[in-house]
């Protein structure tokens, strides 16, 4: 990837259903060109999709918060493929320091959100975690 392609996906990220017209013009470059360069991005697996992104209030989903989490050492790789199928964790990353990874969880109720805690706390290989709720968003 080139300097080109960098500033292409910036502005991909920035709003993806920017036209190829105004993202050529915005790059100073043909038509074509980004066509071919985001052809060439979506081959090569780079650009993997496209989505939409809501304010947190609008999702269904109300209660949000952060776990860190702690793993057995030979057992992230088995965390993170169970974690990955359950549907309240929104995203997953991997960290340095103290916690091995780091769960986005969302839920629509207290009561779900405590089921959600305890069927991740109790996932195996998982050895401790700490939660912090998300009260407010200022940057998207």
């Amino acid at each position: 990837m080139d300097d080109l392609d960098h500033r292409l996906i910036s502005l991909l990220r920035a709003n993806a259903r920017t036209s190829i017209a105004s993202l050529a013009k915005q790059l100073g470059v043909a038509r074509g060109t980004v066509q071919n360069r985001m052809a060439k991005l979506e081959a090569d697996g780079i650009i993997v999709g496209y989505t939409v992104r809501l304010k947190p209030e609008v999702q269904e989903q109300h209660i949000r918060a952060l776990m860190t989490i702690a793993a057995d050492g030979n057992q992230v790789d088995a965390v993170v493929r169970t974690l990955r199928g359950d549907p309240a964790v929104a995203t997953l990353h991997s960290t340095n320091g103290r916690w091995d990874l780091v769960a986005e969880l969302r839920a629509d109720s207290l009561a779900s959100f405590d089921r959600v805690l305890a069927r991740v706390s109790r996932t195996p290989g998982v050895t401790s975690t700490e939660t912090s709720l998300l009260l407010s968003t200022f940057k998207l």
